[in-house]
């Protein structure tokens, strides 16, 4: 009887594997510029952040340090649909975007460009976070990116 219900196990554990196996991950293509110096003399003055979702969602966007401390808020409530790459570049300022600018991407996607005015960031390590309101979930950046200051 315990050896049937091991094989049982077993098999369900299996077949539970396999579904998830094949089931979309929420976030997907999920990019970043590995570093970014928003100073006059930088290169690269702007963080491009780009994803797809699975699942339509109105999402929050903010920059997380190190410590898990929100440094700036890109976007609120923006929606976000299913499979349709997503793109926006922080400008490396504190805060929360009051207004925003829409860039033409290269590939003819929109860029959008959420213009921050508090004070420059500190240089160090930081990660995306998107909170997902209908999903009722919050997604971290798989990497981090660096912010330069020289």
């Amino acid at each position: 009887m315990v050896f049937a219900l091991l094989v049982l196990a077993c098999l369900a554990a299996f077949f539970i594997t396999q579904r998830l196996k094949h089931t979309p991950t929420a976030v997907q293509r999920f990019q970043l510029t590995p570093f970014f110096s928003p100073t006059p003399t930088g290169h690269v003055k702007e963080e491009s952040i780009s994803f797809k979702l699975a699942q339509s969602d109105e999402g929050m966007i903010s920059i997380i340090n190190a410590k898990g401390d929100v440094v700036a808020t890109l976007v609120r409530e923006q929606p976000l649909e299913r499979y349709k790459q997503f793109s926006l570049r922080w400008n490396g300022r504190r805060g929360t975007a009051t207004r925003y600018r829409r860039l033409a991407g290269t590939s003819g996607h929109t860029i959008l460009l959420p213009l921050n005015d508090g004070p420059l960031a500190p240089a160090g390590e930081y990660r995306v976070r998107l909170n997902l309101r209908r999903q009722n979930r919050a997604i971290f950046s798989p990497r981090s990116f660096t912010l330069v200051r020289r």
